[in-house]
């Protein structure tokens, strides 16, 4: 498994960072980055994805299911969407 899915989701949040389906990815991510919160996310968020993102959100949690959250490269994108989505970036 590689971070391919991470660039994607990078992508989306970059280009519209206030979209619903931008928010809905990055909350997934940032969800999923928090280890000991239980991943807590409402799975019901997945039918309000278009199903290229639904995908896209299936490939996040390997990424958990497999440990790679805990990677710097997950960190450092996840970082950089964040301060996407705060509007901290030129």
């Amino acid at each position: 498994m590689s971070f391919e899915v991470l660039e994607k989701v990078h992508k989306i949040v970059a280009e519209s960072p206030h979209s619903a389906q931008a928010l809905m990815l990055f909350a997934l991510a940032k969800t999923l980055d928090i280890e000991k919160g239980g991943h807590m996310y409402t799975l019901g968020k997945l039918k309000d994805m278009t199903a290229e993102n639904r995908q896209l959100a299936y490939e996040l949690m390997e990424l958990m299911a497999t440990d790679m959250t805990q990677d710097e490269i997950w960190k450092t994108k996840l970082d950089s969407m964040d301060a996407i989505i705060r509007g901290d970036v030129d």
